[in-house]
C-alpha cells in the first residue's frame, strides 16, 4: 500500500526538479568584472531555455554623453543597438545528465563582437555561476564567474 504513494510522489518530484533548477538561476547577476548586471530569465514563457539580457552598464555612456552602442559587431545593420537592453545569452537549456548546468546556448561579447558557445553552472550555493563560452569544445574556452544579485541595479 505505501508503494502506491510512493511511487507517484517521486514521478511528481522528477517533474519540478527542473522548474526548481530554473528558478536557482534566474534573476540578476554582476559580471566578473562588476562592470555589468545581467538579467537571466526564460526565454519565452513557461520555457525552461534561459536567455540573459544586459540590464546596467557601470558606465553606460560613450564619451559623447550617448548610450553604448554594439559598435564591434559584425553585422552592420546590428551595430546601432544599445548594449544596455541587449540580449546576450541565449538558447540555455537545462542538462539532464548534471544537475545545475545549463548547455547548449551561445554568449555574445559586445567588446569583441563576437558569439561562443556557452554552457552555465550554478555553484552549490547558488550565488555564483561559471559561465563558460568557447569555441568548438569547452576545453578551447574562458569561464567568467558571475555574483548573483538581489535586486536590477539602477541607471542613474
Amino acid at each position: 500500500m505505501r508503494y502506491h504513494t510512493t511511487i507517484p510522489l517521486l514521478l511528481t518530484l522528477g517533474f519540478v526538479s527542473p522548474s526548481m533548477a530554473l528558478a536557482d538561476v534566474q534573476g540578476y547577476w554582476l559580471s566578473e568584472e562588476e562592470t555589468a548586471q545581467i538579467e537571466l530569465a526564460p526565454c519565452e514563457s513557461g520555457s525552461d531555455v534561459i536567455c540573459g539580457e544586459i540590464v546596467w552598464l557601470e558606465d553606460p555612456l560613450d564619451d559623447d554623453g550617448e548610450p553604448l552602442r554594439d559598435a564591434n559587431n559584425d553585422d552592420p545593420e546590428l551595430r546601432d543597438r544599445e548594449i544596455v537592453g541587449l540580449e546576450m545569452v541565449w538558447g540555455m537549456e537545462p542538462d539532464s545528465g548534471r544537475e545545475g548546468r545549463w548547455s547548449g546556448g551561445r554568449i555574445y561579447d559586445p567588446e569583441s563582437g563576437n558569439t561562443y558557445r556557452a554552457r552555465m553552472d550554478l555553484a552549490d550555493d547558488g550565488e555564483t555561476l561559471d559561465l563558460r563560452g568557447y569555441v568548438g569544445l569547452p576545453a578551447f574556452g574562458r569561464t567568467s564567474t558571475w555574483t548573483r544579485e538581489s535586486a536590477r541595479r539602477s541607471l542613474d
